[in-house]
């Protein structure tokens, strides 16, 4: 069964990358991974799965790749996807590692710790670079810097064109920021993963990223409740709260068909300590 069928079968529906490497879609509701143990993670993988779930999305800074590679494999084992291809995965390039030398060994090294041969999407973090080696976050401010972008992008595209990833993307760009990686982009970046939500809905980003081919992907839709930044503002919206309620639905069901009606928008459901 080919990544489309499977992906079909689920019932989620996909939104095609305008710079991927060959035809692959992306399922537009995915799960995250920043879980409070391996354990913990490879349990929720494993039943996400089971539910349909066919997009997750890891990063360095989750601590999280080697579980979900863990959980990957074991959902290879038991039957549970039929072969990797039926998945896609995300994961991104922390602040330390971008530089334009270091791009290509960090995402060699997540692929390694996931167990795979490839990425289907590979995201910048966030748009600064740290000094080398000084990964701990919250950063020191003597070790942020600029990042150049014209140097670790076109280090993005060497992965893309070496086939570690299908395709490349960035995390909290803002439209100027965006602009600036434009200017010298030879593959322009597929998705911009940015936080987004009913009371937050980046409608200026959205349209500088239309018309650029770039998908907006939304991280903590549902306002992320329980996690360090996240706020009860979406789950305990009155208005969210009435629509639901003369719907039959819950909330969060109300915010899902919302981001998948939009059309540009993807919904990355991002798992988090309930």
């Amino acid at each position: 069964m080919d990544s489309a069928t499977a992906n079909a079968a689920t019932g989620i529906p996909e939104v095609v990358l305008n710079s991927s490497t060959g035809p692959k879609a992306m399922p537009v509701i995915g799960c995250g991974t920043a879980a409070d143990s391996n354990a913990t993670l490879i349990s929720a993988v494993l039943e996400a799965i089971k539910l349909g779930y066919r997009h997750f999305d890891t990063a360095f800074a989750y601590g999280s790749e080697q579980a979900l590679g863990e959980a990957i494999a074991e959902a290879l084992r038991l039957g549970l996807v039929g072969s990797r291809d039926e998945l896609f995965i995300t994961t991104k390039l922390w602040p330390s590692d971008a530089h334009a030398d270091l791009v290509v060994p960090a995402l060699q090294k997540s692929i390694r710790a996931l167990q795979l041969e490839y990425l289907d999407l590979y995201l910048i973090h966030w748009p600064i670079s740290v000094t080398p080696g000084k990964s701990a976050f919250p950063f020191d401010e003597q070790d942020l810097m600029p990042m150049d972008f014209g140097s670790v992008w076109a280090a993005m595209e060497e992965c893309q064109r070496l086939g570690l990833t299908k395709s490349i993307g960035v995390s909290n760009f803002s439209c100027k920021k965006l602009e600036n990686l434009l200017s010298t982009a030879t593959i322009p970046p597929s998705v911009n993963q940015v936080e987004m939500s009913p009371v937050w809905q980046q409608k200026k980003l959205i349209e500088f990223c239309k018309p650029n081919g770039i998908i907006v992907s939304a991280f903590s839709p549902l306002g992320a409740s329980g996690s360090s930044w996240g706020t009860n503002h979406v789950m305990e919206n009155e208005t969210l709260k009435e629509i639901a309620k003369t719907r039959g639905k819950t909330v969060a069901q109300v915010v899902s068909c919302n981001f998948e009606d939009c059309k540009g928008p993807s919904f990355n459901c991002f798992w988090t300590k309930i």
